[in-house]
């Protein structure tokens, strides 16, 4: 089961890549200025956990080069 559930999970974080250079070195600025703004206080902390995680996963799909979103919307599906 465990396996079942690392290979999906592989899967989704891990693909073909299907960004231009410049879209994944948007995505890696975009991420990084997201997560370094999580660094600023602020009265409900959920808004730096969620700014740290929402900007880490947009840098990791700038490193990854695979973006699901796109790959959706342009059908270009990894049939693996």
């Amino acid at each position: 089961m465990a396996n079942i559930i690392s290979s999906g999970a592989g899967a989704l974080m891990n693909g073909e890549p299907n960004l231009s250079t410049t879209e994944r070195g948007l995505y890696m600025v975009a991420g990084l200025g997201l997560a370094a703004a999580a660094a600023k206080p602020r009265p409900n902390p959920l808004l730096n956990i969620l700014a740290l995680a929402g900007g880490s996963y947009l840098a990791w799909r700038g490193y990854a080069g695979n973006c699901p979103i796109k790959a959706a919307l342009t059908g270009s599906h990894d049939h693996a």
